[in-house]
């Protein structure tokens, strides 16, 4: 294997875990996260989410969706909510509260700050 080659996108293995109950509006989605790489304090990696309805507050984060669709409500600060799709790219900033309505298992690429 070439070792610039991190992983196949959209077929990658990853692992999920069901949300934390006070975060399920609707549902019992589960979502995964696999750091696929890291530089300078910025990791890249694939989450995913199974259909169902959550609330969430973002932290930095820029992604984009591989396979799926979802509407992400923009709660505070109030927004136009937005449909995601395969391609969509979309920029987050910390605390934004949301809510995440997938109707069909979202997989996407995520740029954000790593965690301490």
């Amino acid at each position: 294997m070439n070792p610039a080659l991190l992983a196949d996108a959209l077929s990658v293995p990853v692992l999920h875990e069901p949300f934390a109950a006070e975060q399920v509006v609707t549902g019992a989605p589960t979502s995964g996260w696999l750091r696929l790489s890291g530089i300078d304090g910025i990791e890249v990696g694939i989450w995913e989410m199974t259909p169902g309805t959550i609330s969430d507050v973002e932290a930095d984060e820029v992604l984009c969706v591989l396979a799926g669709r979802a509407l992400v409500e923009f709660l505070d600060p109030p927004a136009a909510p937005i449909e995601l799709r395969p391609g969509s790219l979309v920029r987050l900033q910390d605390g934004w509260r949301t809510r995440w309505t997938v109707t069909e298992t979202v997989r996407k690429i995520a740029v954000t700050r790593e965690e301490a």
